[in-house]
């Protein structure tokens, strides 16, 4: 059998190849085979029908008169320049990052276990007057970062799917009944003045945001939409619980997929983080929130530069 290469059939179907990528990992092009790391397609296969919503324009507010990122990526290319890094040196950062994001993300969310007792449930050890959830969701993010780390490796495209193990994993041994499932009750969000849609639109709304995303990734800076990923997943707010530690997650995917640092949001930013997400999702004004994301990506940046000089 004669087959073409994706940007052949990009060209002979008039689709971008990244979105052949999405409709073969949805099995809607037959006969595709993967050879190496090369999808290969056969040169008979119809042009798939593409099934999207049809999506109105993205009324985003996002005030770029100051110029966010040329100074972070400055750096960037200073660190894209010294790669591949040391390797004692990227195990540090790796160990670093991992303690710190795993703790901030699950304080924002009311654990009370410290930095130091979080190392030392990372390493195995049970802290007395801790709870058992508090133990789990220290162990449970730290696994769901190295889960991401593979799709990032594997050169993954985000799907549902991948949210949904995400998630998974982010609650397992604590909510089994939810865990990677969407929501099938109404909520609303503590201190919010957003009101998420109605848990009956909730697989339609996550499909239309994974769309969403892939014409973000055409548009804006990789920092714009990991803010906007981050946003507006909580916006949804798919699932019953979890949602934040899920959004920053995904925020980082696309961060890091994009060869920035994670971004860490600090516990003690938890109100003005908050106020802005609430503020993006009742105006679409997500210039708060994308000051906030870049200025912790530049924090981070920082402290690898620090390390490598």
């Amino acid at each position: 059998m004669e087959y073409i290469s994706l940007k052949q059939a990009s060209e002979q179907w008039n689709i971008s190849e990244r979105r052949i990528r999405r409709l073969i990992q949805e099995n809607r092009v037959e006969g595709a085979i993967k050879i190496g790391n090369a999808w290969n397609i056969p040169i008979d296969t119809s042009k798939p029908m593409d099934k999207r919503y049809k999506i109105e324009e993205d009324q985003f507010i996002i005030d770029l008169s100051y110029n966010f990122f040329d100074e972070l990526d400055k750096k960037k290319s200073i660190l894209d320049q010294k790669r591949p890094l040391p390797k004692e040196t990227l195990k540090s950062l790796e160990k670093n990052f991992k303690l710190e994001w795993t703790y901030n993300s699950n304080a924002i969310e009311g654990n009370t276990l410290t930095l130091k007792e979080t190392k030392v449930v990372l390493e195995g050890i049970t802290i007395g007057g801790k709870t058992m959830r508090e133990h789990l969701e220290a162990i449970n993010h730290n696994e769901a970062i190295e889960f991401m780390e593979e799709l990032i490796k594997n050169h993954a495209e985000l799907t549902e799917i991948d949210i949904k193990n995400i998630h998974a994993i982010v609650l397992k041994g604590i909510n089994r009944e939810n865990a990677g499932k969407y929501r099938m009750e109404n909520v609303i969000i503590s201190g919010a003045t957003h009101i998420p849609p109605e848990s009956v639109i909730v697989p339609e709304q996550m499909e239309k945001l994974i769309y969403r995303y892939d014409e973000w990734k055409e548009k804006y800076h990789p920092i714009i939409v990991a803010a906007l990923l981050h946003a507006e997943f909580v916006k949804i707010h798919p699932f019953i619980d979890g949602n934040g530690r899920t959004a920053r997650l995904l925020m980082n995917f696309e961060a890091m997929k994009n060869g920035y640092p994670p971004i860490i949001i600090k516990t003690e930013q938890r109100h003005s983080y908050y106020e802005a997400l609430d503020k993006g999702a009742m105006t679409g004004d997500y210039t708060d929130f994308v000051k906030i994301v870049t200025k912790q990506a530049e924090e981070m940046m920082n402290l690898y530069l620090k390390l490598i000089k």
